[in-house]
């Protein structure tokens, strides 16, 4: 999300970076208040406001999606409710965030996912986390989810467990073929789309280079391993400057802003605390991942 000097959302910039995005012929839909739109560091009230611009914006041409990240049902089902009023077609749902420190009972995350979609009758992605983490579904509970919640749409699968990753897509493949399954490895992109044959991607990454990560879709879809190949390479420096290697955090983040910065598509870098601003030393990592990319500047 741009922001102003003043940490407020940079509207104008805003509704300019989603009709850049929407331009590129393989972005089908937008998700708005995801990780990499800093939904934690957003109020309530920012986050549907942020629905209502990128809808006003561009909802007539692509799908919006906003995330949705919550620690109790009934605020959830109003979350939910809310940003179908401001225009969301449909929900990314997190996990609560509770889980992560303390773990979950078996049935809590489908009755979860199920009392929200049923309360706020709208359609669910829902959002994988990684198989190391306590809020982490198995493959049981993502099965029982898309056989019987006729809301939930597709699974971001955040795995991040190469074998187990592979396995689980195949097992939904096989059990529930009617549910979409889209990679967000921003960090491995190319080998988590293309090994397991996934149906897209939905990672904050594409709003940063999505001229290349669009053409690397098409030639996934063309089945050009060549071209595969040569994308993956120029997706590579940058990717290594945002990620370092790991997962996508906060840091990663506010590195992913630093190159919209350099691009000029973003005026500013500023991340809301506790964030912290990068070094000069992490700004020229970035500026040698946007070089080694090929990266250009951009004049929205």
């Amino acid at each position: 999300i741009p922001l102003n000097n003043d940490y407020s959302i940079n509207e104008p910039e805003l509704r300019k970076y989603v009709r850049w995005l929407t331009s590129f012929d393989e972005i089908g839909g937008l998700v708005c208040n995801g990780h990499t739109g800093e939904i934690t560091g957003l109020s309530r009230a920012e986050r549907k406001r942020v629905i209502e611009i990128v809808a006003d914006e561009v909802g007539d041409q692509v799908l919006i999606i906003s995330g949705l990240n919550c620690e109790n049902t009934i605020e959830s089902i109003e979350m939910a409710k809310e940003a179908k009023e401001a225009g969301a077609d449909g929900i990314l749902l997190m996990p609560p965030h509770m889980w992560l420190r303390f773990g979950m009972h078996p049935d809590a995350p489908f009755n979860y996912v199920k009392d929200v979609a049923d309360g706020a009758d709208i359609d669910i992605i829902i959002h994988l986390y990684p198989a190391i983490s306590k809020a982490f579904y198995p493959v049981e509970t993502l099965v029982k989810m898309c056989k019987e919640i006729d809301h939930v749409k597709a699974i971001k699968m955040g795995t991040r467990v190469t074998p187990l990753y592979e396995n689980d897509v195949r097992v939904l493949r096989r059990e529930a073929p009617h549910v979409s399954l889209i990679t967000c490895h921003d960090e491995s992109l190319m080998s988590s789309l293309t090994f397991p044959g996934m149906d897209g991607a939905l990672i904050g990454f594409a709003a940063c280079i999505p001229e290349l990560i669009t053409e690397a879709f098409k030639a996934y879809k063309a089945g050009d391993f060549k071209k595969i190949h040569e994308y993956d390479d120029k997706i590579f420096p940058i990717s290594r400057a945002i990620y370092g290697g790991g997962q996508p955090s906060g840091e990663a983040h506010a590195r992913m802003k630093e190159a919209l910065h350099q691009r000029g598509i973003f005026s500013s870098a500023l991340m809301r605390l506790p964030v912290l601003p990068l070094t000069d030393e992490e700004k020229a990592q970035v500026a040698e991942g946007v070089k080694g990319s090929g990266c250009t500047k951009i004049s929205l």
